[in-house]
């Protein structure tokens, strides 16, 4: 039992923008990659909502986002995990921001990135904040922030800034996905943590991008955009500058009106995109030839409302946090065409909203 390590955050408070919280809070799992076992490893109710996570590069330490509703500043909270104790809670901290959306632990693993998508007005209000991580796994206080300003198109969704996600390219270069704005706000990491604002990539107005991914190579990025259910694709530079080279819808058109994209993954070796369609309760398939992209076709999400989606480290499953299904769906994945199918394996779980797989 247990190849590969299973981290799921799940809703246990109640938001207005939410359909249902009907979780415990963050679960580890087992999972055996062949014969799709699986085992419950530890669970705490102790962390509010916690809608996004990061995992670190050895498993030791997990990071949980808290998304409460009418929280002027979410909070970050820091676990050490071991297979034989179980979780244990380290400390929290405060996100600076409020609706605390997406985390991400650094290449080197030496900071958190967190990123506020902010709703109405007060309270600290940024974007992007740095936290540093001890060598006990600890975060440290904040160490920089950068706030994001304007509107979209969108007049009920993007009437602020809304940062939704981060990526870390190559060179200490982050990138900031903003639904509100339609933009992509590149950034340099200094080595303590500062932030210095390098410039910008609009997206198509209204696009509202959310999640990101970078190919293995390191050349292109590819961007879930949210409100007009289109994947875009961007060739990168050397100082990580963004060239628009593709877009494609990412559902039928008969079912834009209705879907909301949610997360973008590639596989392992680059040649293929997966991304969630919130609505549509599908998962939409791409091949990847030179950031060009080719739409393989969808496969039903498995559930309800596939807010996440992992892929294991061989690339052999793919797993969708279906929010509004009480399911992890469990895919096998064909490395040859890139193509899914559904295995009716699951891991049952109240409210899932993201799933992390470490081998």
């Amino acid at each position: 039992m247990g190849d590969l390590t299973l981290f799921v955050g799940s809703l246990n408070r109640a938001a207005p923008y939410f359909q249902g919280a009907r979780g415990k809070g963050l679960a580890v799992f087992g999972l055996d990659e062949t014969s799709l076992r699986v085992m419950k490893l530890a669970e705490t109710d102790e962390v509010d909502n916690p809608s996004f996570l990061s995992v670190s590069a050895d498993c030791k330490y997990v990071y949980t986002n808290s998304e409460v509703f009418a929280w002027r500043e979410g909070v970050v909270s820091a676990y050490a995990f071991d297979r034989a104790a179980g979780l244990r809670y380290l400390n929290k901290q405060p996100a600076l921001g409020s609706i605390t959306a997406h985390n991400a632990v650094t290449r080197d693993g030496s900071k958190l990135l967190v990123v506020n998508y902010g709703m109405g007005e007060g309270g600290p209000d940024q974007s992007l904040v740095v936290f540093g991580i001890g060598p006990d796994g600890a975060l440290t206080a904040p160490l920089a922030s950068a706030a994001h300003r304007g509107t979209g198109p969108n007049r009920e969704r993007q009437e602020r800034s809304h940062a939704h996600s981060v990526l870390e390219l190559d060179g200490g270069i982050l990138l900031v996905a903003d639904l509100g704005i339609d933009r992509l706000v590149r950034y340099r990491l200094g080595e303590d943590g500062s932030l210095t604002r390098l410039g910008e990539q609009h997206a198509a107005p209204g696009a509202g991008p959310r999640h990101m991914v970078s190919d293995p190579a390191g050349g292109f990025v590819f961007v879930m955009n949210e409100l007009d259910s289109t994947v875009a694709s961007f060739a990168l530079g050397p100082e990580g500058e963004l060239a628009p080279v593709d877009s494609k819808p990412a559902v039928p058109e008969a079912a834009k009106a209705g879907n909301h994209c949610a997360d973008i993954q590639i596989s392992p070796d680059g040649r293929f995109i997966y991304a969630t369609n919130r609505g549509h309760d599908s998962i939409a398939i791409f091949a990847v030839d030179g950031g060009r992209l080719e739409p393989i076709g969808h496969v039903p999400c498995g559930g309800a409302t596939p807010r996440n989606l992992a892929l294991t480290p061989s690339g052999s499953l793919a797993l969708s946090a279906n929010q509004n299904a009480d399911r992890v769906s469990i895919f096998a994945r064909d490395a040859a065409t890139g193509l899914l199918s559904d295995t009716g394996a699951a891991i049952e779980v109240g409210t899932p909203m993201c799933v992390k797989a470490v081998g």
